[in-house]
């Protein structure tokens, strides 16, 4: 077995290492006008999503790709930024004023906060994920994106675990290594915490699979995930099909026998 050969284990790791690197360096320069923090977000999910899911790439250049997304998800990807935008803005005005109340009030409306910060952090794991991946309205994009928090509540927990865990090692645990976490962070930081959450989210989206849809209008009338065929069901809307199980990948990587009646991300 060849170390150094191009198809190895060795050289693909290092191949998407080097992906992540120049993905992350991309991002860091896009989010600069802070309005597009959210087009950026949903093109790196979609890059990170291409080598966790092993997909084909555009001539295989990261940068190509990261644009074509960018490009492609701008108009929503924003108005979902700003969204969220206005809730962070909502949450920070809630902790202000929470902190000019004494007793027994103002632990209650503490212990508000956190807990709306932390829905709020539960939904924003499947924002642009959902985006990046799935052709979606806004409303329907932010909707799925809390119903598949509480239906994939584990992942939900492993990915804001992730980022908790980065956040405390980087600024927290040893304020002598801040900057060369920061130095890490905008090498490699961002995208990398973006890739490794892609393995969680992956399984989360198993929760829009067509068996997991099937087994839960099987089993219960309040079905979270739902098809065509059971649409009075529609808590949670996504297009799917039983009969395929890559009617949620994008277009240009489904075989000729995707269904009619699938809308994929173009």
């Amino acid at each position: 077995m060849r170390i150094f050969d191009p198809d190895g284990p060795l050289m693909t790791a290092l191949g998407k290492f080097a992906d992540i690197v120049l993905c992350n360096l991309i991002f860091c320069v896009f989010c600069l006008p802070v309005f597009t923090i959210g087009a950026s977000l949903a093109a790196l999910f979609t890059c990170m999503q291409q080598l966790v899911y092993e997909e084909d790439r555009n001539d295989g250049l990261i940068f190509r790709d990261f644009w074509l997304a960018f490009k492609r998800n701008f108009k929503q990807a924003t108005v979902l930024w700003l969204v969220c935008l206005l809730a962070i803005v909502f949450l920070a005005a809630y902790y202000w004023v929470t902190q000019f109340m004494a007793g027994s009030y103002g632990k209650v409306y503490q212990t508000t906060f956190y807990l709306l910060t932390l829905v709020f952090l539960c939904g924003f794991v499947y924002i642009f994920p959902l985006q990046a991946r799935y052709v979606n309205t806004v409303k329907n994009t932010l909707r799925n994106a809390w119903l598949l928090s509480i239906a994939a509540l584990p992942w939900t927990v492993l990915c804001l675990l992730l980022v908790a865990a980065a956040v405390y090692i980087s600024f927290i645990m040893n304020p002598a290594t801040v900057d060369l976490f920061l130095y890490l962070w905008g090498a490699c930081g961002f995208a990398l915490i973006a890739y490794l959450q892609c393995f969680f989210i992956r399984q989360a989206f198993k929760k829009l699979s067509p068996e997991s849809a099937q087994r839960k209008t099987l089993r219960s009338e309040g079905a979270v995930f739902t098809d065509e065929e059971h649409r009075e069901h529609d808590l949670m809307v996504q297009e799917s099909a039983y009969s395929n199980p890559n009617w949620n990948r994008r277009e240009d990587i489904v075989g000729p026998d995707k269904p009619k009646n699938a809308r994929r991300r173009r």
